[in-house]
């Protein structure tokens, strides 16, 4: 076989999402936060804050934290120039509100545990430290 004819090997990026399991594993953390928040009576503030519906933020948010995490970038494809913290700019999050979202995510993250761990926990706390970043009180 000539170099020509060998086959192209494809290497998978080394970014959070794909070390952490990809697809799977963001939904897999998203059903969970939504469950959460859902579910637990120490997320009430953060449930009052969204639609009785929580559909479409299940579909929405596991497409973000994919783009976001080095994986495909369909959500920013979907919405050029929008950012998490231009999207949230209309509620009144505050910060126990914040609190309570950073707490749900990196509880959802711990409940799913991908590996390997220290990736998954520092992406934890750099979504928490992100939702924290968006109280305004």
């Amino acid at each position: 076989m000539t170099t020509a004819e060998a086959p192209v090997q494809t290497q998978t990026p080394q970014t959070p999402f794909y070390r952490l399991g990809g697809a799977p594993v963001f939904e897999a953390i998203c059903e969970r936060f939504y469950d959460l928040m859902d579910q637990d009576p120490a997320y009430d503030d953060l449930r009052r804050m969204h639609a009785p519906d929580l559909s479409p933020m299940r579909e929405l948010l596991p497409q973000f934290l994919a783009g976001w995490a080095g994986g495909p970038r369909d959500w920013f494809d979907a919405n050029p120039g929008k950012c998490m913290m231009s999207m949230h700019k209309p509620f009144p999050i505050d910060r126990k509100t914040a609190g309570q979202w950073a707490d749900a995510m990196e509880r959802a993250i711990a409940d799913v545990s991908p590996e390997p761990a220290d990736v998954a926990k520092a992406m934890g706390e750099v979504l928490a430290h992100m939702a924290r970043g968006m109280a305004r009180d």
